[in-house]
């Protein structure tokens, strides 16, 4: 399978297959972010700073469940990445709507640089991370929920507890902490 990538140093977008050095991949129709290891920590610790702000409905709740399960420090490097398509949008033209408009409102609350002060480093390429991710879901046509093949979370499995002393949602009970305190 290809999908295109972007490379950093080079500023450019680039094909890439699963023979590749070890990263994760971020798929949404005809669109892929192809993601280092470190890339993709990048990509979530900065999105999930801004969801765990945002979050406010069952589903903002499922979303961010969603992303804790892209922890590579719990999950495995190399071992996480999500399609748009497997992602439950909603049963209706109004409820994927909502769904989207909140994945696009956390990205660009991401994209402001929100929270980043927290995290103890500059986030290199985290825009053009996030830049990339939001024209990918921008781009993407949400549909039913009736084909789902991936692992979105469901409505008992969302991400309600957030880290006391980060403010930051988590998989808690299941993970001792945010990625924050997580982070080695």
């Amino acid at each position: 399978m290809l999908f295109q990538s972007v490379d950093p140093s080079q500023n450019r977008s680039t094909e890439a297959s699963y023979r590749d050095p070890v990263g994760n991949v971020f798929g949404g129709g005809e669109q892929s972010l192809y993601l280092s290891n470190s890339g993709t920590e990048v990509f979530i610790d900065v999105l999930m700073l801004a969801v765990s702000d945002l979050a406010d409905d069952v589903w903002d709740y499922r979303f961010a469940a969603l992303l804790t399960l892209q922890d590579q420090n719990m999950m495995g490097r190399g071992a996480v990445g999500f399609d748009l398509q497997d992602i439950a949008w909603g049963a209706t033209p109004r409820s994927r709507a909502r769904s989207k408009d909140f994945v696009l409102r956390a990205t660009a609350l991401a994209l402001s640089r929100h929270r980043w002060n927290e995290l103890g480093y500059e986030p290199p390429f985290a825009r053009r991370y996030l830049s990339q991710f939001k024209a990918m879901v921008e781009a993407f046509p949400t549909a039913g929920d009736t084909h789902l093949v991936g692992a979105f979370p469901g409505p008992d499995e969302r991400a309600m507890a957030s880290c006391s002393q980060h403010r930051i949602l988590s998989a808690l009970p299941h993970w001792e902490g945010c990625f924050l305190c997580t982070t080695p």
